[in-house]
């Protein structure tokens, strides 16, 4: 009984509240971070105005900062007064091709090129809101390093939304060029902010809490006819809509839809020059979503058997390939039980709650196939909100109030996992 009571005492010295911490300076500081990088948003692989301001305030707070990591990545390394594991906190801090239209006065104004197009660049995503939370969490538990036993790892990372075309990037390139070594990483922690979900409120989900994202691309080949004389070719115009038809009974009739979520979408199709022609060739191009390993390979393999055979039964031939854009963002279970406490200190019980998959797709998937990971959802939303704008759109707003709570959280996160 006497040991017992001595490492419940130990326990609860180990145990640091975020809770604790002074809040009030660094939250008017998140928000001052995040309208400066919303007002000054860059593509993916093109961060390196985000990145010096991003390694400055690292440095600034004795951090050690590695740069130009993945081409645009920052990333900092913080030790606490006392050996253990290491963790680390990732940010993504790339914007879109999406030119802004609302009011506010810090509304990006700022222009680019986009394949080929000149179009606006917007933080449509939140990105802006993430590196201001990792900048708030970064200086606070630099000032608090006696709390911290072991290492924090801050990850600044380009390219969520995708490197340009030719270009690698992203969360790949980054575990490729050893962002999870030197220190070795124990488990890494995510979030992003969610227009559609209230202020003050966390979500999560174990498992699969993300989609893989596949893009996949499908030639079929005909014969070129007159129009009016279809039996003297082969039409893949014809072949291409059986294939579609099929391809959807992979989902209808052979994915387990009660474990979870899968789809395969045909986005666009692309054959023929005129109207009285028979093209001798077809392109479609789609995605694939899926939420289950398992479920995965088996789409895969269904739809590579029936592309093969549907173009083979109607006189044709068909060829398909797949893209790996995102793998399926998986929260550990284990991992994802043993910090649900300390979400829920961080905004309260009542506040943190279990969410259904969503079939968007983030890169943050690919370090969780090294590391455990757990990922989740921190509310944007204005309370009573009736009309939130999505992500991805020009009108995509986030309220500030609700930054805060992902300091918190991450805080909260990083103390409970090293020292306990």
């Amino acid at each position: 009984m006497k040991y017992l009571s001595i490492v419940f005492v130990f326990l609860l010295t180990l145990s640091v509240n975020a809770q604790d911490l002074d809040f009030s300076k660094i939250e008017k500081k998140v928000i001052e971070w995040r309208r400066h990088f919303h007002q000054n948003p860059e593509l993916s692989n093109r961060e390196f105005k985000t990145a010096k301001t991003i390694a400055k305030h690292l440095k600034s707070l004795g951090i050690e900062v590695q740069e130009n990591v993945a081409k645009t990545g920052v990333v900092g390394i913080l030790k606490g007064k006392k050996p253990g594991k290491v963790v680390a906190l990732r940010a993504d801090i790339d914007a879109l091709p999406v030119t802004e239209r609302n009011n506010l006065p810090f509304k990006s104004n700022v222009k680019s090129t986009f394949l080929g197009k000149d179009i606006g660049v917007m933080h449509a995503c939140g990105h802006d809101t993430h590196i201001a939370i990792l900048m708030g969490v970064a200086e606070l538990l630099s000032k608090n390093r006696d709390k911290i036993k072991g290492t924090v790892k801050f990850i600044f990372q380009p390219a969520e939304e995708g490197p340009p075309p030719g270009e690698e990037g992203g969360a790949k390139l980054m575990i490729k060029e050893g962002v999870l070594n030197n220190p070795k990483v124990d488990a890494i922690f995510g979030l992003h902010i969610n227009s559609l979900t209230p202020v003050g409120t966390i979500k999560y989900k174990k498992g699969g809490i993300m989609a893989s994202v596949e893009r996949f691309v499908i030639n079929v080949k005909g014969k070129q006819t007159h129009g009016s004389q279809p039996w003297s070719g082969v039409d893949p115009i014809l072949i291409s809509a059986k294939i579609i038809d099929g391809l959807q009974t992979i989902i209808s009739r052979e994915s387990q839809l009660t474990n979870e979520a899968a789809v395969i979408t045909v986005g666009k199709i692309t054959s023929g020059s005129r109207f009285n022609i028979i093209p001798e060739s077809a392109e479609m191009i789609g995605t694939v979503r899926t939420l289950d390993p398992k479920m995965r390979t088996h789409i895969e393999t269904r739809m590579k058997e029936m592309v093969t055979t549907l173009a083979k039964a109607y006189g044709g031939e068909a060829t398909i390939t797949f893209q790996n854009n995102t793998s399926i963002t998986y929260n550990d279970p284990k991992l994802t039980q043993k910090m649900l406490p300390s979400l829920r200190k961080a905004a309260g019980k009542e506040n943190v709650k279990i969410m259904k998959a969503t079939t968007g797709g983030e890169d943050f998937s690919y370090f969780q196939e090294v590391v455990p990971g757990m990922y989740f959802f921190l509310g944007g939303m204005t309370p009573g909100n009736k009309e939130p704008f999505p992500h991805h759109t020009p009108d995509f707003k986030i309220d500030e109030s609700g930054l805060i709570l992902g300091v918190k959280a991450m805080i909260q996160l990083t103390f409970d996992y090293l020292n306990n």
